[in-house]
């Protein structure tokens, strides 16, 4: 009598069919939005995907390039919606603009912190608003309704830093860690980039001929204003 050979158990093999730098990138957003983005690994987000985590290496080089393309996509995702609804004055974009960034806070807090804390395009331009393409954006904005080269550069400094103690706060409050990210583990040998500080700004001729303005450290200069104009506010409310 013939063994008879036992079946072997069918194996399911993963899939990448379907996967691209966009899928993989929302898939980490999602991750992020669900256990924060310290919990974020490529091992964790291969698992999301059903693929093992080698094959995420054809659309992100690592884990530091994936938490760039989430920052990335959720600014770009808000900036392209501010470029249809961008108010006629200057007052109205400020307005506009400062929603569409707590926007961000508001529907993806565990993210947040990734949009304010981690390094900006260039060492000069501050967090929230840390791209090259909506600075100068922001700029040409303020210029274009009269506002000289210093103004513009001092009002982006003053809006920037409410944005960034206002939204962290509210994150916070939403249960948010606001930590910066811990240095990216070494899952699968994947390169770190380390050429955002040498970003190409011959696209945004505004950021490049204000660079110097936006390089000035005016920490303290800033501090003393800011707390003057709390002071002077808190002084009125008492008044009325």
């Amino acid at each position: 009598m013939t063994d008879v050979e036992a079946p072997r158990a069918h194996v399911v093999r993963p899939t990448t069919r379907g996967l691209d730098r966009e899928v993989v990138v929302r898939a980490a957003l999602r991750a992020i939005d669900a256990r924060g983005p310290h919990s974020l690994t490529m091992r964790g987000l291969g698992q999301d995907l059903g693929v093992e985590a080698m094959s995420l290496y054809r659309y992100v080089s690592g884990r530091e390039d994936l938490l760039e393309a989430v920052v990335a996509l959720l600014l770009d995702n808000f900036r392209l919606e501010l470029d249809e609804t961008i108010a006629g004055t200057w007052q109205g974009y400020l307005q506009t603009l400062a929603h569409a960034v707590r926007r961000i806070a508001v529907e993806h807090p565990a993210a947040f912190p990734l949009v304010a804390t981690r390094h900006p395009a260039a060492p000069w331009l501050r967090p929230p608003l840390r791209s090259l393409e909506l600075v100068e954006q922001f700029l040409s904005t303020l210029l274009s309704h009269g506002f000289d080269d210093d103004q513009a550069v001092d009002t982006y400094r003053a809006f920037s830093s409410f944005l960034l103690g206002q939204l962290l706060l509210e994150s916070a409050a939403r249960g948010a860690e606001t930590g910066p990210v811990e240095e990216p583990l070494d899952e699968g040998g994947a390169s770190v980039p380390t050429t955002d500080a040498a970003a190409d700004t011959s696209a945004n001729p505004t950021v490049m001929r204000l660079r110097s303005l936006l390089s000035e450290d005016r920490s303290r200069e800033e501090f003393e204003v800011g707390l003057e104009s709390l002071l002077d506010r808190l002084e009125m409310g008492l008044a009325q």
